[in-house]
């Protein structure tokens, strides 16, 4: 079985923009959170689905949305994601998370 799981600054990141969104207008926080889980759960499926990325890691589009799951799968099934990445914000500031 596939394990997800959300290195703490992705998960900080992740709720800071579910709060965000939120906040501009109510409920699209939660169709932000379930973009996010989809993605995921793509990514659950077809590990190596998203687009090559720096350090190794890959990319998938949060749809709706102008943001990357950042993650990389591993040999052992798990999968970690990184950062929830503006796509035109601060490029590559997440890749020191990778190790």
């Amino acid at each position: 079985m596939t394990k997800v799981e959300f290195i703490p600054e992705a998960r900080e990141e992740f709720i800071a923009e579910v709060l965000f969104y939120e906040a501009a207008q109510r409920g699209l926080g939660a169709r932000f959170s379930s973009s996010v889980e989809k993605a995921a759960s793509l990514v659950v499926a077809f590990p190596n689905v998203g687009s090559p990325a720096a350090s190794g890691t890959r990319r998938v589009v949060v749809k709706g949305f102008p943001f990357w799951l950042v993650y990389k799968p591993y040999q052992s099934g798990r999968i970690i994601i990184f950062a929830i990445a503006h796509q035109s914000r601060r490029p590559g500031y997440w890749v020191d998370r990778v190790s």
